[in-house]
């Protein structure tokens, strides 16, 4: 009924001649869901790699109106996915538009003592009646650092002062949850969440009332509550009280793409708009692969912790920096389109350090560039391996002859790569589909993924100097 055009009416009594039905938040989601369900509208638009695993958990737990848990490792949009129920609340839901009010109040259920009484006590034509949109009707916590008084409330000095109760509601400066009263509040971290403000929420969610400073204030709040949490803190004894636990309706287990080319369609979805400018980039696909691969190895790597996880911001950070070198490439050459190469993964430490999290409780003693330089030498091969496998090593490796000594930079002009290679063998146009006979930026970075190929397999040898790198082919 609600997602029928209701007009924005301004007063209780149009508002009641229009037709608009209350109902609780849980209810109204999963309603606005059926219907999209029936419909075969898209649910989730932007997430991938969860079609089978995590979607079905959350449409049971949206049916069943439960609060959810979202438990997973950094990076696995689990932000992304609690903000995007918000697309199955109703556009518009109306509330008592009074400025004493501390909560959009449904006009038919109040739950404030003001918010009863401006019903019962005027003409239904004299109360005001606005209109809150779906975007707003969500509000988001980090755990740290957070307070008792932040998320639930805090007993207000002025108000005392003005002779009201401690006892009573209208003594409380409401915190995020009762404000978010006919929403949906998300809690990030919820092992960090202090144990103070766990219990609290515990009495919100099950009770319905909470003690303020001894006294006790009753809520009759009508809120969606959903957390997110990582697996190696979650399952720590003591982080989470059991209560709490007990009273999550459901646990959605996230976790990474389980195919390397779910996790390119995740980094083109988040940078396509980016390679376009006065120097548009154009990326080789095998150049995403070893992007994206570099994450997968450094998240099966024994020298990071596992627990920690590898975020795919890991993935996208490193992308942009290899764009951004590509980029300044092309300005200093003006070569256009600029084509990423391996050489412009020379830079990307600096999008990398810090973001990984070694296992210090190990016996090797590496340091994060070390490890950074094992993992990006481990994604090379692998993908190399790839393109052999389906093209052939011999007609890709005898392109270069014997005895021959190739220079790569990432601020070498692409012709110097030429006379590398008068002519482009027709396996690279199968191989790598891109136009490497026409465009030498195309060239260069296909030569470079060649040679930096045939070096993790130890076929040629290779010297770095002042910052270029020589391959060589023995005679």
């Amino acid at each position: 009924m609600n997602m029928v055009a209701i007009p924005r009416t301004a007063n209780l009594a149009a508002l009641r001649e229009s037709g608009w039905q209350s109902k609780p938040v849980k209810f109204e989601i999963r309603d606005n869901f059926v219907r999209m369900l029936a419909a075969g509208e898209e649910l989730y638009p932007g997430i991938v790699g969860y079609e089978d695993t995590v979607i079905p958990e959350v449409n049971l737990a949206l049916l069943a109106g439960h609060d959810m848990l979202f438990l997973g490792e950094k990076g696995q949009a689990k932000s992304r996915m609690m903000r995007m129920l918000t697309r199955f609340l109703d556009e518009w839901i109306p509330y008592l538009d009074h400025p004493d009010l501390p909560v959009h109040e449904d006009p038919y259920h109040p739950i404030t003592s003001l918010g009863k009484r401006l019903v019962a006590e005027h003409d239904p034509e004299d109360v005001k009646i606005g209109w809150w949109h779906r975007s707003d009707r969500y509000a988001e916590r980090l755990s740290p650092g957070t307070k008792f008084a932040d998320i639930i409330g805090e007993i207000d000095p002025a108000k005392l002062t003005g002779g009201v109760s401690m006892s009573a509601e209208e003594a409380l400066s409401f915190g995020l949850i009762p404000r978010m009263h006919r929403g949906i509040f998300a809690m990030n971290e919820l092992p960090e969440l202090d144990d103070l403000v766990q219990v609290g929420l515990f009495n919100i969610l099950e009770e319905r009332d909470v003690q303020i400073r001894g006294y006790p204030v009753r809520f009759d709040l009508d809120v969606m509550i959903l957390f997110s949490a990582n697996p190696s803190t979650y399952n720590r004894s003591g982080k989470v009280i059991p209560q709490l636990k007990d009273r999550i309706g459901s646990i959605i287990q996230t976790h990474y793409p389980q195919e390397r080319d779910q996790g390119i369609e995740i980094l083109q979805q988040e940078t396509g708009g980016e390679l376009a400018g006065d120097y548009p980039v154009q990326v080789p696909y095998f150049m995403f692969e070893v992007i994206e691969e570099i994450t997968n190895q450094a998240r099966r790597s024994k020298y990071i912790d596992h627990a920690s996880g590898v975020s795919a911001r890991f993935s996208l950070s490193n992308f942009r920096t290899m764009v951004a070198s590509a980029r300044q490439r092309a300005v200093i050459f003006n070569e256009r389109p600029a084509v990423p190469r391996i050489s412009d993964l020379g830079h990307i430490y600096s999008s990398s350090l810090g973001k990984l999290e070694l296992d210090l409780m190990g016996s090797h003693q590496m340091s994060e560039r070390q490890v950074l330089e094992h993992v990006v030498a481990a994604a090379i091969e692998t993908v190399f391996k790839k393109y052999i496998e389906e093209h052939g090593l011999g007609e890709i490796s005898e392109i270069f002859g014997r005895g021959v000594r190739v220079e790569v930079g990432d601020l070498l002009a692409s012709e110097q790569y030429a006379s590398r290679l008068q002519r482009v063998p027709p396996v690279w146009e199968k191989a790598f589909e891109v136009n490497a006979a026409d465009d030498p930026a195309v060239r260069a970075s296909c030569v470079e993924f060649v040679l930096a190929g045939l070096y993790s397999m130890e076929r040629i040898s290779r010297s770095q100097k002042h910052g270029k790198i020589s391959y060589e082919f023995e005679s």
